[in-house]
């Protein structure tokens, strides 16, 4: 009785683990659009897939597992700076604003065979520091499902989370925190 009590919990806690979720609730976030609430979607109305759990193979985070990081084997460009990607709060929801930004890396990309990219996962000060973590790395995992849909080769792109740790603007209110809340772009050259 006491081992199926304790493998209840523990699928109760992984499934709020893989969702994201941090209260128990859907994850939605702003935007809206596509039925599934990924906030996507394509120009005949089919719906664009951007969630983590269907598109598991190859996430990288901070390089994966026997794969060096960009910055090792390859220098940083200069000469592109790409904005950077919004969320609305407690969201890895790409809001439909937002999707031009990842169109032009995309072009970018599809341009330079020899370019790769990181793409950072940051978050505003609330929650704590694992959940932030997390949050920022499904964040930066979101875009990455975006640009292999948009035809990257995944092998080009890794993801790393910086959470709370590297706000872009200093201050406890919303003007601050919407800034925060964001994926950013590093490219590299191979």
């Amino acid at each position: 009785m006491k081992i199926s009590t304790l493998m209840v919990v523990v699928a109760v806690a992984l499934s709020f683990a893989v969702s994201g979720c941090k209260y128990g609730k859907a994850n939605t976030g702003a935007g809206g659009g596509a039925s599934d609430g990924s906030g996507l979607g394509n120009a005949d109305g089919t719906e664009i897939s951007t969630s983590i759990e269907d598109n598991q193979e190859g996430l990288l985070s901070d390089a994966g597992v026997g794969v060096r990081p960009f910055e090792e084997y390859c220098t940083r460009c200069t000469d592109v700076d790409f904005a950077p990607i919004y969320f609305g709060f407690d969201s890895t929801v790409l809001p439909q604003g937002e999707v031009g930004k990842i169109d032009e890396v995309a072009q970018h990309l599809g341009s330079h065979a020899d370019r790769v990219v990181v793409i950072e996962g940051n978050c505003d000060e609330r929650g704590s520091n694992e959940y932030n973590m997390s949050l920022g790395e499904n964040r930066a995992g979101t875009i990455r499902n975006y640009l292999v849909q948009s035809g990257i080769d995944a092998s080009r792109i890794q993801t790393r989370s910086f959470g709370e740790e590297k706000p872009a603007i200093v201050g406890n209110d919303e003007s601050a925190w919407s800034r925060n809340r964001r994926g950013e772009f590093v490219i590299y050259q191979k």
